[in-house]
């Protein structure tokens, strides 16, 4: 802001033209932007009803690209203080499946319901925690976001309608339909995004609960992640059938590039519309992990690191952002630049913060056992 006034003071009229300046930014920020993407592939879906492009802005592209771009320093950070030591048990790391998650929370709101695997660490982050309380987690201290207590695979926040972080494979569909009854029986406009891995996709529980969910016609979307190994088995020898969309049978299903967020994005809210209307729905999201499927097992012992370093180059679905961002001129690189550095920042006083923070005190112990439990004190084996 210029300053025009007596002895370099402020003037209204510098006000009225840094206000104006403002104005004509937010507007430019604003201005809609057609995105076209590969196109999805339904089943029981007519190919011409699915989205086949997105209209965003400028203002949007900015926040997924921050928030991605967090997710993505959070999980380098925690594959960094599992190697140091300071992480106890498993530690499942989502980079390379950035644009599944923002895409979800960007098509729906916290009204709707999501469950998860172990893979849930940017989960926690999207429904509304912070990188610190994430972290803290991980390093099992107090001030973590479920007390230090419930570690990597099972953080949590019901406050905004996330569920878990759940242990046992496949384990959390049936939990994912439950919410979907839930959201039926209230009547509350939600619905109930269930989602399981490529490796859970043959578990039995999840035709139980697809049955279920396609005779109550309750609203849940049933979402594979398929980043192309179970583990260390690649999908073509782990499963007869690979068309994960396809696999609910008797229920819709569809497709999608799940590296890049705008399709993800759409593609949600045309599975939204139509659970809420008609019933379940099965999604398939083709994306990739760049770790191995845990922080145990290095990655490259069943594929090759040319692979992952392909998989980086052409579908990375942070660098799509950031591409979009500067390539239809609508950030700079002095904006995209200055977004990291303050991502960074947080994502370092986030570590330091965990770091320095108090483990449960021993009177956690015998809490978060029952509902309401008041002061209801566990028999201890000692005791």
């Amino acid at each position: 802001m210029g300053a025009t006034g007596p002895k370099g003071t402020v003037s209204p009229a510098d006000v009225e033209a840094a206000l104006a300046i403002k104005t004509k930014l937010d507007e430019e920020a604003l201005t809609p932007v057609t995105i076209d993407f590969k196109p999805m592939v339904g089943h029981k879906f007519e190919a011409s009803s699915l989205p086949t492009s997105a209209v965003t802005n400028k203002k949007e592209l900015i926040s997924y690209y921050k928030t991605m771009y967090t997710m993505r320093r959070m999980e380098i950070a925690a594959d960094v203080l599992y190697k140091g030591k300071f992480v106890k048990g498993f530690c499942h790391l989502y980079d390379g499946q950035e644009a599944v998650g923002m895409g979800i929370e960007a098509g729906t709101t916290y009204d709707d319901s999501i469950v998860t695997s172990y893979r849930d660490h940017t989960w926690q982050y999207t429904r509304g925690d912070t990188v610190a309380k994430v972290l803290g987690e991980l390093l099992g201290k107090y001030s973590g976001s479920t007390k230090g207590k419930g570690g990597s695979m099972h953080m949590y926040n019901a406050h905004n309608n996330f569920y878990g972080g759940n242990g046992i494979v496949g384990a959390q569909v049936p939990l994912g339909t439950g919410l979907g009854f839930a959201h039926k029986y209230r009547d509350d406009g939600g619905i109930a995004i269930t989602l399981y891995g490529d490796g859970a996709a043959n578990q039995g529980q999840i035709f139980e609960a697809i049955n279920m969910s396609a005779l109550w016609n309750l609203p849940v979307i049933f979402i594979c992640e398929n980043n192309q190994y179970g583990m260390g088995t690649a999908t073509h020898r782990g499963s007869f059938d690979t068309a994960y969309h396809a696999r609910g049978q008797y229920i819709p299903g569809i497709k999608v590039d799940g590296m890049n967020i705008l399709a993800v994005r759409e593609c949600i809210k045309y599975a939204k519309a139509y659970a809420l209307a008609n019933g379940p729905v099965m999604i398939e999201m083709d994306t990739y992990r760049y770790h191995g499927h845990s922080m145990s097992d290095p990655g490259i012992t069943y594929r090759t690191r040319d692979e992952v370093s392909g998989v980086r180059s052409a579908r990375d679905p942070v660098q799509l952002v950031k591409n979009w961002l500067t390539d239809l001129g609508l950030a700079t690189t002095e904006e995209i630049k200055a977004i990291e550095q303050s991502v960074r920042r947080e994502v370092e006083a986030g570590v330091e913060h965990a770091k320095a923070a108090a483990p449960p005190p021993m009177s956690e112990m015998t809490r978060d056992i029952y509902h309401r439990q008041g002061d209801l004190a566990p028999r201890l084996c000692n005791a």
